[in-house]
């Protein structure tokens, strides 16, 4: 039988975290949900699709009422309400109505899409996420954030809703390549340095098992980063207070993001983002230099940039000024008192993330020394 994680919702279980080495459960699991008695409307990227895609229909084929594949294109970049309207029209066009079922095929894009489509098609129906990319399963399928990004800003349009299933088919990590992987595993680092230092200890423990893709390990490791996610997000569903700790390393990472038109990966931009605020958390006296230099190295290994070129620090600044987890006029910045635990921090100030911002800009002449 597979492991299973229960996400509750307002102090009540809200849906499960399946994790499967197959999509061969994946049936009884909708079954669960009286699949017979619906439409499946399966969302995948370009990517996925022609993976997964069929695969997945064939499975629900005969099973359920009617089940139709909508494929998007591929990349944040498409990530766009334009696309969004092309779901809309699909479904009405094969008249889905209230009852039906939107299953999320793919990486962290597809799910945000697939979660704000079923947030606001008929004001609100059933969705699942089958997350299929390291990111997507360590972060971003998980605690019912969906939405999409907005004249290239990060998911300023987006609602909370909660999906009725979480399938992890762990052997789906195999078909990524590595700079897909290791993207994934900046979301991975950041559970551990946010909320538990043992488990950072034990992914540079198992670096090598990750490395090689073990699926045992890769399945702990889910479950560990799951469950540091699931005590953060059952606190705070809808990011009042202790949830905005996930967005350590996604302040800067976005705006290099944005600064980039997003031609480096979501976890690319988030290891850079946590080395700048791991920098700041030195420059506040709250980490040492050497706890700081140690954290920026351990991105090193996992195949994560720790310095970028042709960024405009100024622009930098800028872009988080425009960022969604603004308070009050206010950069929300998330900082490290030590590994393991993490703080918001309201005085950060400009100075600080112009220094960090160069800190990690790699130069020619660094390249001379």
């Amino acid at each position: 039988m597979a492991n299973r994680l229960t996400i509750n919702y307002e102090k009540k279980p809200c849906y499960d975290i399946v994790y499967a080495s197959d999509f061969g459960g994946l049936l009884e699991e909708l079954k669960d949900l009286g699949i017979e008695e619906r439409r499946a409307a399966i969302i995948a990227d370009s990517n996925t699709a022609p993976l997964y895609g069929e695969e997945v229909k064939n499975i629900l084929d005969g099973h359920c009422k009617k089940v139709i594949l909508h494929i998007i294109p591929a990349g944040e970049e498409n990530k766009t309400l334009d696309n969004i309207k092309k779901i809309y029209k699909t479904l009405i066009e094969e008249k889905y109505d209230r009852k039906d079922l939107l299953i999320a095929l793919g990486g962290g894009v597809v799910g945000d899409m697939t979660g704000y489509a079923a947030a606001t098609y008929l004001r609100g129906v059933d969705f699942i996420q089958i997350p299929t990319t390291l990111l997507a399963q360590a972060d971003s399928s998980i605690g019912g954030k969906t939405g999409v990004d907005f004249d290239g800003y990060k998911n300023m349009v987006g609602a909370f809703y909660m999906p009725k299933l979480v399938y992890m088919n762990i052997s789906t990590l195999k078909t990524l390549d590595d700079r897909q992987f290791y993207s994934g595993f900046a979301e991975i680092m950041k559970h551990g340095l946010i909320k538990d230092a043992i488990y950072y200890e034990w992914l540079l423990d198992n670096m090598y098992e990750i490395q090689d893709r073990d699926l045992n390990i890769l399945e702990e490791m889910l479950m560990r980063s799951n469950t540091i996610k699931k005590l953060v997000v059952e606190k705070d569903p809808k990011e009042q207070g202790d949830r905005a700790l996930l967005n350590f390393g996604h302040t800067i990472g976005h705006a290099i993001e944005k600064a980039k038109n997003f031609e480096m990966l979501h976890g690319e931009c988030v290891a850079l983002g946590a080395v700048a605020a791991a920098f700041i958390s030195w420059k506040h006296n709250w980490l040492s230099m050497e706890e700081y230099y140690e954290i920026r190295d351990m991105f090193v290994p996992f195949k994560l940039p720790i310095s970028i070129q042709d960024i405009d620090p100024e622009e930098i600044l800028t872009l988080t000024k425009s960022d969604k987890k603004m308070a009050t006029g206010q950069i929300r910045f998330v900082l490290l008192k030590k590994v393991g635990k993490a703080v918001i921090d309201m005085n950060v100030t400009d100075e600080d993330i112009l220094n960090a911002v160069k800190e990690i800009l790699f130069t020619l002449e660094d390249e001379k020394e």
